[in-house]
């Protein structure tokens, strides 16, 4: 017997009835990401990894520990699997001209590769749906993108949802902080973990986001980046905070939020939950004017985010916001094998009307009795029985019998259409 073979580690397959989650999910995001003008972008799922080194920074935890990186055995190309969307959108703009004729409005959705340790909600393929608005100065445009979150979250019913912004200011303002960031960081290397040590004249950024305890009063005594702004970057982020104030979007500001990707400026944020422990943060974004030259393009402002698919998934499980996974309208009871010629027009004429329709098959000794047809009908979840018997048949009908109780809303739409199952019987045998 050949060795079983199983899937890799963190990469995990999606089955019904889960899998009607995620179709359901991506339904609600492509509906409202079609209202406010964002069109579908689809970048392939292996890129050169030149374009993560430049486009996230070398020295991120991203290209440092994650990347899914390797030779091409064929032309010796240097490629990645993509570990985050933006990079591959910003290349596709700038290799197809896109923005030759004013910004673009785009959205993805689509798996993403990471070498982390799998836990809950984090896994080495995991799924990004990502909104990326191309060649718009903002903040109207960063206020925009905030609210399509916002309200997607109304949409999907979640509550618990915190938004939290910050301001990185421009690459000018971000040196100025980073050389007295790192006179604070080098006053206390005692205090510093091996981390923050190896990350002290590479990133020191990074290091405010630390999650370790022992690090939190040294962190929080930092200089502040805000308190380096110039009167630019405090304009878009004062205007930027007043946009939201107007729609009522309530918000923290936080000044330790810096994100992991080295191409943000300005304006940048987070939607976090408690709900998920340690994988709290489930969309996230912001600004990043310089990616486009970064990565070999004309200089073009840009404002994105991306969201976690499975997070989402848990958050919604965990308020009981999944629905009823979605099973067939009717199944149909099929006693004898010799009338499936007189049956299967009635079925696809059926299914071409919009009613779901489960067939029952022959098994390895025939159909089975009519008592093991309508045990499987039930099994199904399908709310009608359609029983395709040899009076039936002999007369160009079909019966019609409900398996379970039916809102009057499900009655209303398939009635109809059930009821003209015999007529269609008819004229079809």
């Amino acid at each position: 017997m050949a060795e079983k073979l199983s899937a890799v580690k963190g990469m995990n397959d999606i089955a019904a009835p889960e899998s009607a989650h995620w179709e359901w999910l991506e339904d609600k995001i492509r509906q409202l990401m079609a209202r406010y003008g964002y069109r579908n972008f689809r970048a392939p799922i292996v890129e050169p990894t030149a374009l993560f080194v430049r486009g996230l920074g070398e020295v991120t935890d991203i290209v440092e520990k994650e990347m899914y990186a390797f030779e091409d055995k064929l032309n010796g190309e240097h490629l990645t699997l993509r570990p985050e969307g933006t990079a591959g959108v910003v290349r596709a703009a700038i290799e197809h001209n896109m923005l030759y004729d004013g910004g673009k409005r785009l959205y993805y959705m689509g798996p993403m590769f990471r070498h982390e340790r799998p836990q809950r909600g984090r896994y080495r393929q995991f799924h990004q749906v990502g909104a990326e608005a191309l060649g718009f100065v903002g903040p109207d445009v960063d206020v925009e993108l905030i609210l399509l979150a916002c309200d997607l979250w109304d949409e999907l019913g979640l509550t618990g949802i915190t938004l939290e912004i910050n301001s990185l200011g421009q690459p000018a303002e971000r040196k100025a902080h980073r050389e007295a960031l790192i006179r604070h960081l080098e006053a206390h290397k005692d205090q510093l973990d091996a981390d923050a040590q190896r990350r002290l004249y590479t990133n020191p950024l990074r290091i405010l986001d630390t999650k370790n305890p022992a690090m939190q009063a040294l962190v929080e005594a930092a200089p502040k980046l805000m308190d380096f702004l110039g009167a630019e970057s405090l304009k878009h982020f004062d205007t930027w905070r007043a946009l939201l104030d107007a729609q009522g979007v309530t918000y923290r500001i936080n000044p330790r939020l810096v994100r992991g990707m080295d191409y943000y400026n300005l304006s940048v944020f987070e939607f976090v939950t408690t709900e998920l422990g340690s994988q709290g943060t489930v969309c996230a974004g912001g600004r990043y004017d310089g990616l486009f030259e970064q990565i070999g393009g004309k200089p073009s402002p840009a404002v994105g985010w991306a969201l976690g698919v499975e997070r989402i998934l848990e958050l919604l499980k965990s308020q009981n916001r999944l629905p009823t996974a979605p099973v067939a309208d009717a199944y149909a009871i099929v006693p004898d094998a010799a009338v499936l010629p007189q049956v299967l027009p009635v079925l696809r004429a059926l299914r071409r009307a919009g009613v779901a329709v489960l067939m029952h098959t022959a098994g390895a000794e025939g159909m089975g009795s009519m008592k093991s047809q309508f045990k499987k009908a039930d099994a199904s979840g399908a709310r009608f029985a359609l029983i395709f018997g040899p009076d039936e048949v002999a007369q160009g009908q079909v019966s019609v019998k409900p398996l379970r109780a039916v809102d009057g809303q499900v009655v209303a739409q398939r009635a109809e259409a059930l009821a003209d199952a015999a007529h269609w019987a008819a004229s079809l045998r």
